[in-house]
């Protein structure tokens, strides 16, 4: 891997306050999003939503091994993953292929039942904050990271898009359901979150194999 080619120390400096500040930002997003999540989801018997609140915890231990490099390329510049980073993604990729088991299973168990959901309203509004906050998030990874010539940011940047998905998928189900109130609706979001979860378990895989540009091929931008 190529270090991180900088002009000066002040752009050096800028650049890691910047990818630090964003590590951080989401890391604290993602737990409060998760808690929200999890606990309106339960309350309301929503799976979608509860399964949405399970990715952001996921996505926490994914968050954490983005600050640890950021730390890490501030020492050596290197944005080869290290042994704590391929760690994390490979815990992380575990996790998020049992999250698509368990999404999976319940989403089949409830079709079957023919359960319904007591409200979806609390998915509506979780995901259109999550929406806004993804496409920020989103949005200056990618301008810090084309800025710095950053490819590890860029990748995080276009994996990132994913947690943008799974916000428009809860946001969809959590609507439909609202609008009609079939319980199939619900059972169907949480097995679209399954198949998403399913491809943020491969991507963390393959990151902690080095391939920092398997997420969409925003490295190349």
């Amino acid at each position: 891997m190529q270090n991180i080619s900088f002009v000066e120390n002040e752009g050096k400096s800028l650049f890691f306050k910047w990818a630090t500040a964003l590590a951080l930002i989401t890391i604290f997003y993602n737990m409060v999003e998760g808690l929200v999540s999890v606990v309106f989801g339960a309350e309301d018997g929503t799976v979608t939503l509860f399964g949405f609140g399970v990715d952001s915890f996921v996505e926490v231990v994914s968050g954490i091994g983005i600050w640890h490099m950021v730390r890490r390329m501030r020492q050596n510049g290197n944005e080869s993953p290290d042994r704590f980073e391929k760690t994390a993604l490979k815990i992380t990729g575990t996790s998020f292929y049992i999250l698509t088991a368990g999404l999976a299973i319940t989403s089949l168990a409830n079709l079957y039942m023919g359960y319904k959901p007591k409200t979806t309203f609390w998915g509506i509004i979780i995901a259109a904050v999550s929406i806004s906050a993804m496409w920020a998030l989103i949005h200056f990874k990618v301008k810090i990271g084309r800025r710095f010539n950053s490819r590890a940011l860029l990748a995080d940047a276009a994996c990132s898009k994913t947690c943008l998905y799974l916000s428009v998928i809860l946001l969809i189900a959590s609507l439909a359901y609202e609008m009609t109130g079939i319980g199939l609706l619900d059972s169907l979001g949480a097995f679209g979150i399954a198949v998403f979860s399913f491809k943020e378990g491969r991507e963390a895989f393959e990151k902690a194999r080095g391939e920092l540009c398997r997420c969409g091929g925003e490295c190349k931008g």
